[in-house]
This record gives C-alpha cells, sequence and structure tokens, in this order.
C-alpha cells in the first residue's frame, strides 16, 4: 500500500505555482492538505502577484484543495512570526514537507531552509532547475493557461498585461529578462488546465502603473514602478 506524505504547497496563483503543483499531484508522493498563501490584511490581494483573495479562493475551489490564507501586514516582523505559526500549526498536524514553485534563485530557497528545517519541515522544490527555457518548455506542454497581471515596469511594459504566456508572448519579451521571470521581471494568474476542474472566470477591469517604496535592511530605500492588472 502506497502511503503518500503529508504537504503543504506553498501557492502564489501564477505558472510556476501552477506547473510545480500539477507535477506534484501527477507524481502522486504527497498529499496536498492545502494551498498556503500570504494576503496583504489591507488591501486583499495575495503579497507577491496582487491577486484578489476571492480569485484565489475560485482557483482553489478549482483545484479542489483548501486555500489556507495567511493575512500580513507590512511589518516584516509580524510576518516572520505568522509564517512561523502557520508552518507550526500544519506540523501538528502531521505535515513534514513544504513545496514551493522556486527555480534557480539559491537564496530564496536557502531562506525557506532556514526557517523551516528547525522545525522538521523538510523544503520540496520540484521545478528546480538552473535553465528557464527547460522550464518554460515543460509549462507550455503542460496546457496550464495564464495571463501576465504584474509587469516590473524596467522590464516589460504595460502592452504585456492580460497577455497568456505562450511562444507568441516569450518572443516578443527583451533578451535581459528571464522567460520564466523568475527575477520578478512578471507575474501571473493561473486560470486553466488539467489541473482545474473547470476555467476560474475573471476580468481584467483596467491597468495602472504603480510606484512601490522598500526598506531594505541597511535602511536603504528603494523604489520600483510596476504595471498591475486590476481583475476581479
Amino acid at each position: 500500500m502506497h502511503i503518500r506524505k503529508k504537504a503543504v504547497f506553498n501557492w502564489s496563483g501564477g505558472k510556476d505555482s501552477a506547473l510545480a503543483l500539477s507535477k506534484v499531484l501527477q507524481e502522486n508522493q504527497f498529499e496536498v492538505v492545502a494551498l498556503l498563501t500570504t494576503v496583504n490584511e489591507e488591501t486583499k490581494l495575495s503579497s507577491m502577484h496582487a491577486i484578489p483573495h476571492t480569485l484565489m479562493i475560485k482557483q482553489a475551489e478549482s483545484i479542489g484543495i483548501p486555500l489556507y490564507p495567511v493575512f500580513l501586514p507590512k511589518n516584516l516582523e509580524i510576518y516572520e512570526l505568522r509564517m512561523l505559526n502557520a508552518a507550526k500549526h500544519f506540523k501538528a498536524q502531521g505535515v513534514q514537507h513544504f513545496i514551493f514553485g522556486d527555480i534557480y534563485l539559491t537564496d530564496v530557497r536557502k531562506y525557506r531552509e532556514d526557517r523551516l528545517h528547525p522545525l522538521g519541515i523538510e523544503v520540496v522544490e520540484p521545478l528546480w532547475n538552473p535553465n528557464s527555457t527547460e522550464v518554460m518548455q515543460d509549462f507550455l506542454a503542460s496546457g496550464i493557461k495564464t495571463k501576465i497581471i504584474v509587469t516590473d515596469a524596467s522590464k516589460l511594459d504595460g502592452t504585456f498585461l492580460g497577455k497568456d504566456i505562450n511562444s507568441v508572448s516569450i518572443d516578443l519579451m527583451p533578451n535581459d529578462v528571464d522567460i520564466c521571470g523568475e527575477n520578478g521581471e512578471y507575474h501571473t494568474f493561473a486560470y486553466d488546465g488539467e489541473l482545474f476542474s473547470h476555467p476560474v472566470d475573471f476580468n481584467i477591469i483596467e491597468t495602472r502603473k504603480m510606484m512601490y517604496e522598500f526598506k531594505l535592511a541597511d535602511g536603504e530605500e528603494k523604489t520600483y514602478h510596476y504595471w498591475q492588472a486590476i481583475f476581479e
């Protein structure tokens, strides 16, 4: 009898998450008990991709795995505490694996391992590969459909918003852009494909150019400009 290991999947709502989750479900080594996601408690948008919480619930319903949102303020210390509490919550339920959709950022992986390993939780990275082209080929072959919903304005202009990730949109990207967007060049919203029991309905209402200011650990402030789709 094949006993699957309990795992939590860290869900962003985008293409890499969708591809990684699809691989995990096909391989059937893990019982994915929840899709953990982080949501800004003020805007009710996901922390990284700015996806409305309501649409992430629809994604989870179509996938058939419950969404476990962690609502976060901007305060980094509270972020660390709430994520720690979420990890402990699942550890108490027998979860020993947290799955992510990272591709090759070793510092990001180390950050996750440094925080989860002391709790006895192993980090699993199904897509891990230094070659973004191979990962993109896997994604295109998967049949998963995603739309670009955020771009780094210094890398991709607003005309990319609303485009599906396919061979046409990839060919339009400048050479200095990682085609998987692994360095934050763009973010996506996954809405259809074999992973989903039915398409997730949504509408892009408008597009906006946004500015975000971040304070780094050394006190330096940085300003970033993004194009963002407003959708529901």
